[in-house]
């Protein structure tokens, strides 16, 4: 211990801001950051990657630990690989492209296993016997079936559009994206082009002057039918018809819309659509069923991950047809209709009203009956039913349901929602998680209220970033 605090007191002089270093790196943090170690101290250096060795320099210096950027790679790793897009640097969308498929998909697999044993106290293989390699797709790049690009001026006044800069709001200038479908960046010259020929303003964020603010794009993968929805800091768009005129020649367009956001806020959609031309939705497939998608609609950006994630989720529900289940933020229904499919009933909970309007709407278009849609918060709509149910003897099904689905936002599941689940005591629980670090923090809890983790898998729901989408499995413990 001596040796180790004389250690960070004599770091604490040798390393200052700007001070250059050669290292090694040894290990990658859970931004996707190159760590390397120098004299007892640690350095998290973004854009390394496991195995470089770089030269970085010292932009901010704490006592034993400090962030350095990365100047040059002196001998690259085994596992880094030419990135396809020329700002992977520069871009906060892809944190991880410099780096070897097979590598990201054991990084997350590591984070995850990480996030368990270190937020959660699992031992592993102890506690959590089953933990499957995260299912990785056969081609990682043009998988996003959505995509939003901010709109803004350059330091000349000329119009760009991009993606934002790490961190920040400064716009890269780039219209062409790896991970999103080709056609956008025809899609972006077309808007492009109609604004500067039309006197068209970009929004600026620091006057909250200028109209065009977001170019918002979807398509279905399995339809084909396509969506473009410029966000407006206005009523109207002036001379639409012309864009109008323009985008319908692209293969596929289903949906021209205008979303209207007048606040000074980062919220990209306001809550107005108004219809240019088209339908105000598009349809897609996940599985079987069929979904109708609107701007305003949750809807997982990979359909290919998202039928392995859902087929999954299904499979850890155990359904015969005979199960009730509960599904926590259900938004427009993705996985209560994957559900319904096997289960006697099905009852969702979403807080956003429109969402429960297109979950009903996608039950109705694909003919499911046997799920019922509530508005409102997981952790406010689950513990009513609760109370309720132990007083009224026809809720007997809805108090005690069979399987628990939650598949809640980043931040996790409310603990109140966490409580009346552990009191509800239903055979099966199954948590869908788009971050592992609070997932692991609501599974500790469920087991401690009774359950015990018995499967989890991880699917890459979003490669090139740090980012992974796992699933575990909860049985209730024998009495």
């Amino acid at each position: 211990m001596k040796r180790n605090a004389q250690a960070k007191q004599k770091n604490n002089g040798i390393f200052q801001k700007n001070m250059e270093l050669e290292l090694l790196i040894e290990d990658m943090g859970v931004d996707g950051e190159g760590i390397g170690k120098k004299e007892g101290a640690i350095f998290f250096v973004k854009d390394a990657v496991l195995g470089d060795r770089v030269l970085a320099k010292i932009m901010k210096m704490k006592k034993n630990y400090g962030y350095a950027r990365l100047l040059q790679v002196i001998a690259p790793s085994p596992y880094r690989v030419e990135p396809r897009c020329n700002y992977h640097r520069q871009c906060g969308g892809c944190q991880m492209q410099a780096l070897d498929y097979q590598k990201q998909l054991e990084f997350k697999e590591n984070k995850v296993k990480n996030n368990l044993k270190r937020i959660g106290g699992f031992r592993l293989p102890e506690d959590i016997p089953v933990i499957h390699p995260v299912i990785g797709m056969e081609k990682p790049y043009y998988y996003r079936n959505k995509v939003q690009f901010p709109i803004g001026t350059d330091k000349n006044g000329k119009i760009v559009t991009g993606f934002y800069a790490a961190h920040s709001h400064n716009i890269i200038p780039n219209r062409q994206c790896f991970l999103g479908e080709k056609v956008n960046e025809k899609i972006l010259d077309v808007v492009i082009s109609f604004m500067e020929e039309n006197g068209i303003t970009a929004y600026e964020e620091a006057t909250g002057t200028g109209l065009v603010r977001h170019v918002l794009t979807r398509v279905g993968f399995r339809t084909g039918e396509r969506m473009v929805c410029l966000v407006i800091n206005g009523k109207s768009l002036p001379c639409a018809e012309k864009l109008v005129e323009k985008l319908r020649t692209i293969e596929g367009m289903t949906s021209i819309l205008l979303n209207v956001n007048r606040e000074n806020t980062n919220v990209i959609l306001g809550r107005e659509i108004i219809s240019l031309w088209g339908k105000n939705f598009i349809s897609d497939y996940i599985g079987n069923i069929k979904y109708q998608i609107s701007p305003l609609s949750f809807f997982q950006v990979n359909p290919v991950q998202t039928q392995r994630l859902y087929e999954k989720a299904l499979e850890y529900a155990g359904l015969t047809g005979k199960e009730i289940v509960w599904d926590l933020y259900c938004g427009i229904g993705t996985i209560s209709l994957f559900l319904a499919q096997r289960a006697k009933k099905v009852y969702g909970v979403e807080i956003v009203a429109p969402a429960i309007a297109d979950a009903r709407q996608n039950a109705r278009i694909n003919g499911i009956e046997n799920v019922e849609f509530f508005v409102g918060k997981a952790e406010e709509v689950l513990p009513e039913f609760y109370e309720k149910g132990c007083w009224d003897a026809q809720m007997e099904d809805m108090l005690h349901p069979d399987v628990i689905v939650a598949d809640p936002p980043r931040k996790g599941c409310d603990e109140k929602c966490l409580e009346t689940i552990v009191k509800m005591q239903p055979g099966r629980v199954v948590y869908v998680s788009c971050d592992s670090a609070t997932l692991a923090r609501d599974l500790k809890y469920l087991c401690e209220g009774g359950y015990e983790v018995r499967e989890v898998q991880m699917v890459d729901m979003f490669p090139q970033t740090t980012h992974v989408e796992t699933v575990a499995l909860l049985t209730r413990k024998a009495p």
